[in-house]
Parts: structure tokens; C-alpha cells; sequence
């Protein structure tokens, strides 16, 4: 099936909680309502003819402008070579969407990473709490307004320039081992004495 084909049998069967098919730019994708994406992804999975079984992604993208937080669900089907992807716009202040975790395992972890640098949560999901950074980390980093906090129990955030630290090797090599001493000066040449002149006769 096309992507044109697979969202509209989403909007026959779930109306207006499917919104407009995108332009295709790279990959064509529909935004779903928050309360319908459970619902959806069972009807794309279980579906014959769409079988949609595996969830190679879901990650999120930050709108402050919009106060929206996108969460991206990239569907494919590997019995049919087909796909789509669905968008969930979350509120910025408070992003709360249904787990999908019931309906395609690998979302667990997907689900925990948008958690972890994105703030957002999961209702239903079975282990949500950060997957990359420490539990006690402070603020979601793919925010766009996501500030560093100076570094973390001591352990500083900030990483110079790798080609400085290479120039202070160098230098520092230069020093343990100073230049050879230059290599004496050749002899100046010795210039022959001129013939000598006969003497005058008397």
C-alpha cells in the first residue's frame, strides 16, 4: 500500500482524530490526537493489509514558538515494505501521551529516551525514568531553551578545543626534548699562495 492508501483507511476509521496527510518532503506523516495514538497504532499493527509491525522510531522535537513538543512515531511493515509516520503534539508546560509500549515492545525504551531528554511522559508506560542521564539529572537537554548547568556532582561539562590540548603536547614534547645543538661550522677554505715570479735578469 501507499502512504496516500494507509491514511485513509486512519481517516475512515478514525475521522477527524486524523488530521491532513503532509507534503512529502523525505516522509509523508499525519498528526493523531494524543487521546486516539493507542488506538491508532493496534489499527495500524493489527490491520491486515497495513500490518505495521515494527516501530523503528519515536522521538520528539521541541517547539517553544508553538508551545508544542512533537512526538514522531516511524512505522514500518516488513511483511508488506510499506509505511507511515504519525506526530502527537503534546502541550510544552505538561507533555503527557499514551504508551504505545503495549502494542510494539521496542517503544519501552524509545518512550524512556523521550522522557530523558525531552520531559515526556508516558501514561501507562510500565518503567518510565531516564535511560541515558542519572535519575538526579536536572532539566530535559533537547529542549531548545535547555540551559547547561555547569557540570554534574563536580565533573565539569565543558570540553575545550581538542586542537588546544594537541598544541600544549607539542610544546610540551618540545621542551623534555630541546633541538641538537647546531652542527659545527665548516673550516674556511684555504686560498693557495700565487705562483712566484721569476726574477729579472741583469
Amino acid at each position: 500500500m501507499t502512504v496516500n492508501e494507509i491514511h485513509q483507511r486512519l481517516k475512515d476509521t478514525f475521522g477527524d482524530d486524523v488530521g491532513a496527510l503532509s507534503e512529502p518532503k523525505v516522509d509523508a506523516f499525519c498528526v493523531v490526537k494524543a487521546s486516539r495514538i493507542v488506538e491508532v497504532s493496534r489499527f495500524l499493527k493489527r490491520t491486515v493489509g497495513i500490518e505495521l509491525d515494527h516501530c523503528n522510531v519515536i522521538t520528539g522535537v521541541d517547539y517553544p514558538k508553538r508551545n508544542v513538543i512533537e512526538v514522531v512515531y516511524h512505522l514500518f511493515s516488513y511483511r508488506h515494505r510499506h509505511g507511515i509516520v504519525l506526530k502527537v503534539e503534546a502541550d510544552r508546560a505538561a507533555p503527557i501521551v499514551p504508551s504505545v509500549e503495549g502494542v510494539w515492545k521496542a517503544a519501552n525504551w524509545m518512550e524512556r529516551e523521550a522522557y530523558d531528554l525531552l520531559g515526556v511522559s508516558f501514561l501507562g508506560h510500565p518503567d518510565l525514568r531516564r535511560l541515558l542521564l542519572p535519575d538526579d539529572w536536572q532539566g530535559w537537554p533537547l529542549r531548545k531553551d535547555y540551559a547547561e548547568q555547569g557540570g554534574y556532582h563536580g565533573i565539569s561539562n565543558e570540553r575545550e578545543n581538542p586542537l588546544v590540548e594537541l598544541r600544549r603536547l607539542d610544546e610540551k614534547r618540545r621542551a623534555e626534548r630541546p633541538p641538537p645543538p647546531p652542527p659545527p661550522a665548516a673550516a674556511a677554505p684555504v686560498t693557495p699562495a700565487p705562483p712566484a715570479t721569476p726574477a729579472a735578469k741583469a
